[in-house]
């Protein structure tokens, strides 16, 4: 199987090409394709498998970056932060029926309305969910990703924006976190959605899905 890794990098709080890479969703993006090559197309990211995720600690933010190829993390600028990769596979060799484990992802719950429902409500075609709904959308989600849900703790987040470059078009992604307990049902299933990625907005710090073994009470 195509070795998948994981690059965990934590910015230098006083550089200032990183301090503006975490602030901004886009720039962010910018900065790990930046790590790959780049003769790749349109679906360059798609086809590196490349997602991350921004983490905010009591000691600083970090960002965590899943790739199918390794990144060159000397395309870093200097002094831009400390970073480190190593493989995911181990983990994903590991996944069996029935395992418990702890999940995290911030992920873009959307649903999208039907032509007449907009019409009539004067709806945007996606529209973001949040509270109990984003959590049934979760729930259906993981389902079909190998998973039965045990726990899970929503926390809304900041939405994923910024400018594109290319064409200025805004990016305004709303992003729920959402993390507890689970137990595996379908290992294929679940390293196949881990590799993918679950949901939208994946160019911009959504749909990550993380996974660490767990104890049952």
């Amino acid at each position: 199987m195509t070795t998948i890794w994981l690059t965990r990098i934590i910015p230098n709080p006083r550089n200032r090409q990183a301090s503006r890479d975490f602030r901004n969703s886009v720039e962010l993006h910018y900065r790990v394709m930046k790590l790959f090559p780049d003769n790749l197309g349109d679906q360059a990211r798609k086809q590196l498998g490349i997602l991350f995720r921004a983490e905010e600690t009591p000691q600083g933010p970090y960002l965590l970056l899943q790739s199918r190829t390794q990144p060159d993390l000397n395309l870093l600028p200097p002094d831009y932060g400390k970073a480190d990769t190593r493989p995911l596979s181990p983990l994903l060799d590991a996944l069996r029926p029935g395992l418990p484990v702890r999940y995290r992802i911030d992920a873009n719950a959307v649903r999208k309305p039907r032509k007449t429902t907009q019409e009539l409500h004067g709806l945007k075609p996606v529209v973001a969910l949040t509270g109990p709904a984003a959590v049934e959308w979760w729930r259906r989600q993981a389902e079909q990703s190998g998973l039965k849900i045990d726990t899970v703790h929503a926390t809304q987040l900041i939405a994923a924006s910024g400018l594109k470059a290319q064409d200025k078009q805004r990016i305004h992604n709303a992003r729920t976190r959402f993390e507890g307990n689970a137990l595996i049902s379908d290992p294929a299933l679940l390293r196949r959605r881990v590799e993918e990625g679950i949901g939208r907005g994946k160019a911009y710090g959504c749909g990550l899905l993380s996974l660490a073994p767990a104890t049952t009470a």
